[in-house]
Formats: C-alpha cells, structure tokens, sequence
C-alpha cells in the first residue's frame, strides 16, 4: 500500500488594504476612533456622507453632531440626533483596549411610519369618536353643537356650522376655546362675506385652504379675543340630495395652515357631521308631520254633558306610540238632536297600518252623526263604506250608542254593536249586566246583522264600552291566561258606586298588573255613568223614594233588546 501525503490549505492573511476596501465599501455609518484621545482615526463614506464634516484626525468632542460629542464626553454608548431633518441613532462598541467604533444609522423613515401610523390611528380614533357622539342623538340642535365641538377639539382653534338658508336668513352654531357653544342668525346676503362660504352653501366643490384670504374674515364670525386668523377652511356638509350646510374651520397665528391631510380629514369629518345632520333633521320633520297626523287620531276630549258623565281611556300596544287600532269618539248634542253619541271599536291589527283606518272609520262617523243618522244606521253605512272600498284587508268591530237624559235621573242608551264585546251595565248593587245588543262584522261582509238593544242606568249606574283587548290581555301566574270575562265582571262589580274615571283608571291597573308590565293589545274604555241623586229626607227622618227606584224593586233591570 502507498501512503498519501496530507494536504495543506493556506489560509489568505486580510491585507490593510483588504480591510480598508471593506471598511470603505460598508453601508453602515462607521467611525473608528482611538480610546485613548476620542480622536477620528477612520470615517468611512457612508459616515461622511451621513453626517458632512467628520474627519480623520478630528476630535469626537469637536463633532458636527452635538448629540455624539456629549455622548463621547458623558462616556455614554448610545444618541440620538436630528441632524438637517435627519433622525440620526449611534451606538458604541469597543473592538480592543486602544480602539472602539461608533456605529451611525439613519432612522428618518423609520420615524416617518411610525409617525404616519401613529397620525392614522389618531385619525381613525378620532373619526370613531366623532361616529359615535355624532350618531349619539337625533336633536337637530343637539348634533350641531356636537359638530363644532369635536371640530375645535381635534381640527381647529374654532369652527362654525353654517345650515342653509330659511326664509333668507342662515343658522349659525359657533365654538372656540374658552367661549360657550352659541347660536347666531343672520342675513343670507351675508354669506358673501366669508371666503368660500357661497360656493360651498350653492353646491360647488369647496376652494383649497390654501387660495382663501383668511385676513378677509368677517369680524362678526368667530369671537373678538380669539386673535388673527392664519387660515380658513371652508368644507361642505354633505346632505340628502342637497347640502345640509358647512363647516367653517379657523387656524389662529400667522404661520396657522391646514395641509393636505387636514383638509382630506375635515372633508371626511364633514362627510358623517352631514349625514348626521341630514338624518336629524329628517327625524325631526317626520316627528313633526307625525305629531300633525297623529293629533287629530288620539282620542278625543270629552265634551261636557248634562245629567250624566262621560269617562274614556286608551292605551296603544306600542309604548313608543300614542295611536293604534283602538279608538272611541263621543258627538255632542246637535241643533237637531239632544242626544249625545258615544262610540267605540277595534280595527284589525295595531300600529300605523290600523291608526289610518282608524281616522277613516272615525271621520265617516263624525258625517253620518251631522246628517242625524241613528246608532243602527251608522253601522250599516259604514259596512258598505268598508265593502265598497278598494282595500279590503282589515275590518272593524264596533259599539254605537245615543245617550239621553229620561225622567227621575235616569240615562237611557240605545245602543249597536257589530261584532264587538257587548257593553256592561254596573247597577247600583254591583251587579253586572250584558248589554244584549249584536251584530257581525263591520267591513267583511256586504249585508250586516245589526241587533240594536236599550239600556236605562239609574242615577249613580254605570255603563262601560271596552275593546277585546281589555279581556284579551295575557299575564298572571302563567304569563299566558287572559284576564277575561268572568274576572272583568268580578272587577267591575268592585267598582260599584265609583267615578267613572276611576272605575276605568282601577280596571286599567288591574290589567297592568295582570301582565306584569308584558305586552298587550291596544285597550280602549268609556264609561257612561248617571249622575247619582243626593238622598233626600222627608219630614220624620222616611227616605224619598223615586217612583223609578220604585219599580226597580219589582223585576225591572231596565235592559232589554230593541224589536
């Protein structure tokens, strides 16, 4: 066998010159320097031209850089620096006992993220908040001062919220620190006065800060002592179909100027603040429209009577509404009659939908009483009135009656009803008596069975008319059984000599706590109460007794149906 001769590898020895090349050739900032004098020994280019002025043989004391020389002089390892809009950032590090080499790095993008994404989510946080105190409320006013108070808070030393022009005169809300919230009115020929503010109220794209004069601001714009207008903007307030105002920003001081990215931020600023105005004040025109249909939909107020009282309430199955499906009426005494007419019902269904035929069936109603139709009549008018119409999706159940005052203190009611809960007589022992009056349907079918009755209250006897959802209405110990029939007349028959009106308010309790404050359909009471007689004393001490009282004694209930 032959033996092989190891081979021997010869490592390169790093030349001076090699080490310079690569010194030189380094993209980071280097300086090599002495640990014994903190003088220069090597700058490489990139530290040259990192920081102009360095040099070998310079001290690091007397360095370009004021943030290096007091690090060197405090033995600190690390600075930082701005040096000519540079964000500059050294660190030390010893190579031997006689050397050590100050690393330098440019740090100014980095910087200028960190302080983009800082300045973004400043933006988003404050577009966020301005989101949710803006959707906060849907009060007009209430959201204009929410609109310059964020705006003095995060864009401006002062804002105004100008709103279109009304009767040729424009709302003005202003803020500026130190000073309240104020609202202001003036002249639409005014409007010119401010720069920018007439092309942006017309409609046109608003002018750059940068082209408005804001040394030709009107005095009377913003407070005396806020000082000197340095820049304006002026930013539409987008609306629905049309603007929904502006927004007037204001910089104090002369070197005051809103960039590229402010304007970008106001303009979406802008953008909710509009909307935000736009819904409030749509809000507010169907508050009012509502508040003018519904006024003359809400039950009416009970005319006054003679001989009797009248006692009405109603409550909607909706807490946020005032109407419904539910209604009474009551007619005073004409020129050709002296009765008094009472009525009520329950149209299918609850909300918007059944108020409006509610209106329908009250104001045809309200006709056939001036052309002096009786109880009867009215039902089968309106029947064919409901038949004949276009929209036949919903019916009506309805009680009519004519009240008049008879002898002795008496009230006699002639009374109608078509497919609604009969009406309850309470006498004056507490019994309680069913109207034996019927009829079906109103708006179903187009012939209707109307079985009028008659009923005679003593003085001091109530009648009460309810709708089903009074009896209907879902609750106690199970949370699902009606208050019903039997219970209603058992809570009547309690209310035996009471007020009207407070015969109906402790029925509407005992309801209410039936169902446990639960929901419910609309329920809708009136109450037609005699006028009790004062008992009158005869000479030795004998009651007066009315012939009326009288006959009572002998079998007559004084309820009795129509032939």
């Amino acid at each position: 066998m032959t033996s092989r001769t190891p081979r021997v590898t010869t490592v390169p020895v790093a030349t001076p010159l090699l080490l310079r090349a690569t010194f030189d050739a380094a993209t980071e900032a280097v300086l090599l320097c002495s640990a014994a004098d903190d003088t220069i020994l090597l700058a490489n280019p990139a530290a040259c031209a990192l920081v102009p002025g360095l040099r070998p043989g310079d001290p690091l004391t007397a360095a370009p850089l004021p943030e290096l020389a007091a690090a060197v002089t405090e033995g600190a390892d690390s600075f930082r620096s701005e040096h000519h809009r540079r964000f500059l950032y050294g660190h030390r590090r010893d190579l031997d006992n006689a050397h050590y080499a100050w690393f330098l790095r440019d740090h100014t993008d980095e910087r200028d993220r960190t302080a983009a994404l800082e300045a973004e989510r400043s933006r988003a946080a404050f577009l966020a908040d301005a989101g949710r105190r803006l959707s906060a409320s849907l009060n007009p006013r209430r959201v204009r001062r929410t609109t310059v108070e964020l705006a003095v808070e995060h864009l401006a030393d002062a804002a105004v919220v100008i709103l279109p022009p009304d009767r040729r005169r424009n709302c003005a809300w202003s803020s500026a620190p130190g000073h309240p919230v104020e609202e202001g009115l003036f002249g639409e020929e005014t409007l010119g006065d401010v720069p920018g503010l007439r092309e942006v109220i017309d409609g046109f794209p608003p002018i750059p800060s940068r082209w408005l004069d804001a040394s030709q601001v009107p005095g009377w714009l913003f407070p005396a002592d806020l000082g000197p207008i340095g820049a304006l903007l002026v930013t539409p307030l987008p609306g629905n179909a049309e603007p929904a105002g502006a927004l007037i920003l204001a910089r104090t001081g002369a070197d005051a100027v809103f960039s590229p990215a402010d304007e970008a931020l106001a303009r979406v600023f802008a953008a909710r603040a509009g909307a935000a105005l736009s819904a409030a004040a749509l809000y507010q025109e169907q508050v009012e429209t509502a508040a003018v249909l519904q006024a003359d939909l809400l039950p009416p107020a009970l005319p006054p009577t003679e001989g009797f009282e009248l006692a009405g309430t109603y409550q909607a199955a909706r807490e946020t509404m005032l109407i419904g499906g539910d209604f009474y009426e009551v007619f005073g005494p004409t020129a050709t009659s002296e009765d008094t007419v009472i009525a009520l019902g329950d149209v299918c269904g609850t909300g918007p939908e059944a108020a409006v035929l509610t209106g329908k069936v009250r104001q045809t109603l309200r006709a056939l009483r001036l052309v002096g139709a009786d109880p009867e009549t009215m039902l089968r008018v309106l029947n064919q009135a409901l038949t004949e119409s276009a929209r036949r999706q919903r019916f009506v159940t309805l009680v009519v009656g004519a009240v008049t005052r008879a002898d002795h203190g008496r009230v006699r009611l002639e009374l109608a009803a078509g497919g609604h809960p009969p009406p309850l007589v309470l006498r004056t022992d507490g019994t309680v008596e069913e109207v034996p009056t019927s009829g079906t349907l109103i708006g179903v079918m187009p012939h209707t069975s109307i079985h009028p009755a008659t009923a005679e209250l003593a003085p001091g006897e109530l009648c009460l008319l309810y709708s089903d959802g009074l009896t209907e209405a879902r609750g106690g110990p199970t949370g699902v059984e009606q208050f019903g029939e039997a219970r209603l007349h058992r809570a009547l028959a309690d209310c035996a000599g009471l007020p009207g009106a407070v015969t109906l308010e402790r029925l509407r309790q005992l309801v209410s706590d039936w169902v446990h404050g639960g929901t419910t359909d609309d329920i809708a009471m009136l109450a037609v109460r005699a006028h009790p007689r004062p008992p009158l004393s005869l000479r030795g001490g004998g009651a007066n007794q009315s012939p009326y009282l009288t006959a009572a004694r002998h079998g007559d209930r004084r309820v009795r149906p129509r032939a």
